[in-house]
């Protein structure tokens, strides 16, 4: 069974990545006009396809790169790169500028009745970074048990990411402009140093074959 820092690390990496303090002004662009029941019906369909997506990369996510023919190691790199990208993002606000066009786009096309699965669901809550942490945390557990173990710390997180949704208009106000970006920029240095940590791992991994 993995150890408790394990499980520790996969659930501020997830929580980081999932960003739902960032997620709230964006959800309240997307939902401009709505009543506080329809935008907890998007929130919750947004938040359901979102864990359903990462949950299938957790299951199956080694198996997609085993069939490409994709090591472990190399996609620990790549993934810790791209996360390292995003940290990045986050410390000089270019995450957050992303975010709000995809927003502006996804009103003006699809405007109410998809936005749940677009652009709420993928990319804003199961994005790349989402999905890369997700196959690099899901190749570390090593038993069924502890997989399934994952699966409910995703639950957890995906239920963190939907009561922001839920209070996103008082979360945008608490927080502020101010304590949004201070907020953003310490969870950004937080998830450079994991990312670091994942490539690390990944040239031992490749080193060791």
């Amino acid at each position: 069974m993995a150890s408790a820092e394990i499980f520790i690390n996969a659930l501020t990496t997830m929580l980081v990545t999932l960003d739902p303090p960032g997620l709230a002004p964006v959800f309240l662009a997307l939902t401009i006009g709505m009543t506080r029941a329809q935008r907890g019906q998007v929130a919750l369909r947004g938040s359901l396809i979102g864990f359903g997506i990462l949950a299938m990369f957790a299951l199956f996510g080694a198996s997609i790169l085993e069939l490409l023919g994709i090591s472990l190691g190399a996609f620990r790199i790549s993934g810790g790169l791209l996360l390292f990208w995003i940290s990045f993002e986050m410390i000089f606000e270019k995450r957050q500028e992303r975010k709000e066009k995809t927003s502006e786009v996804a009103v003006t096309q699809d405007h109410i009745q998809n936005i749940a699965v677009f652009p709420l669901a993928l990319p804003l809550i199961a994005g790349p970074g989402a999905i890369s942490a997700t196959v690099l945390i899901s190749g570390t557990m090593e038993t069924g048990f502890d997989k399934a173990l994952f699966i409910l710390l995703l639950a957890f997180s995906m239920l963190i990411v939907f009561a922001a949704l839920l209070a996103a208009d008082r979360l945008d106000r608490f927080l502020g402009n101010t304590g949004r970006a201070i907020l953003t920029r310490l969870l950004g240095v937080l998830l450079a140093a994991l990312s670091v940590q994942f490539v690390v791992d990944g040239i031992k991994s490749v080193m060791n074959m």
